[in-house]
């Protein structure tokens, strides 16, 4: 099975995704965490009242980590799913 061209397909798909979004987050995570350290200045720069920039940078990543979830939950259902669920009912249908 895992040889076939669709199950090459589904990790190409997979990859092709997953890949990309991780490198994109951890870049921005890094930033976050550079900044927090060697930017102090910046990031104590205050925007309304005593919320500054550290603080809204911090808030986005829980933010980003939930929109990257929720990304990924509509290409699997999209772009996974459906090629999964082929190769699930084939290799049941051998096992039987």
């Amino acid at each position: 099975m895992q040889e076939s061209s669709e199950f090459q397909e589904l990790k190409r798909r997979f990859r092709r995704w997953t890949f990309p979004m991780t490198v994109a987050f951890l870049v921005w995570y890094l930033l976050y965490v550079v900044l927090s350290g060697w930017a102090r200045g910046f990031m104590a720069i205050e925007l309304i009242g005593e919320i500054n920039v550290g603080l809204v940078f911090g808030l986005l990543q829980f933010v980003s980590t939930f929109l990257i979830a929720w990304a990924y939950a509509r290409h699997a259902e999209k772009a996974l799913d459906p090629i999964a669920d082929k190769l699930r009912h084939e290799v049941e249908e051998k096992t039987q």
